[in-house]
């Protein structure tokens, strides 16, 4: 049985939206991306914008490595190459997406936001039970986020036109495990105005 689209408290977390998908070369880096990224990430902002109205708080994520590499791990030894280096401006939360200085703010290190990060802390001074996330990629950060919130308990709904992937086949494959972990997981932007006109 799929469960409301909000339950409880909900916080839209903002996975990863940085300058470089708004810059030629969106993926940057030698990362693989979906064409349409910066349509996708600017239906993003309207969705950041009526939470804003709704109440619900925001939370963005960036993924950033120290100039010397020393954080990486294990991250370049697939596809990806140097990717999200401090300092870099591709590396910045992009100004497409709206982030204001009373927003809540993540750094992380590694794909998952809840590796190695306050964030656990933050939702649960927020008393959010419901996570809403947008961004990219699907199959890497989005998806990682995704499987670490339903770990911790709770209800997460990912918006399937507010995400992108490194290609269209692992984009959809990541939403279909998604969805397998929690039923009506998967969402669309149409569905979360209505659920945040709801609230507000």
């Amino acid at each position: 049985m799929t469960k409301p689209l909000i339950v409880g408290r909900p916080a839209l977390i903002v996975v990863d939206i940085q300058q470089g998908a708004f810059m030629p070369d969106p993926g940057g880096g030698g990362i693989p991306i979906m064409a349409d990224v910066a349509t996708r990430f600017h239906r993003a902002r309207t969705l950041v914008d009526a939470a804003r109205s709704a109440g619900v708080p925001l939370v963005f994520i960036q993924e950033a490595h120290r100039p010397d590499h020393v954080d990486f791990g294990r991250e370049l030894d697939g596809t990806e190459d140097v990717h999200c280096v401090e300092g870099d401006p591709r590396t910045e939360i992009a100004v497409e997406i709206g982030m204001r200085p009373s927003d809540y703010f993540i750094k992380k290190r590694r794909y998952s936001a809840f590796f190695g990060t306050d964030l656990e802390i933050l939702l649960k001074g927020l008393k959010a039970e419901t996570l809403i996330l947008v961004g990219g990629l699907t199959d890497v950060c989005v998806h990682y986020t995704f499987v670490d919130a339903h770990q911790h308990d709770y209800h997460v709904r990912v918006v399937e036109d507010c995400v992108a992937g490194s290609s269209e086949a692992a984009h959809t494959a990541s939403l279909n495990a998604m969805e397998y972990l929690q039923t009506g997981a998967r969402r669309s932007a149409a569905d979360v105005f209505g659920a945040f006109a709801q609230r507000a």
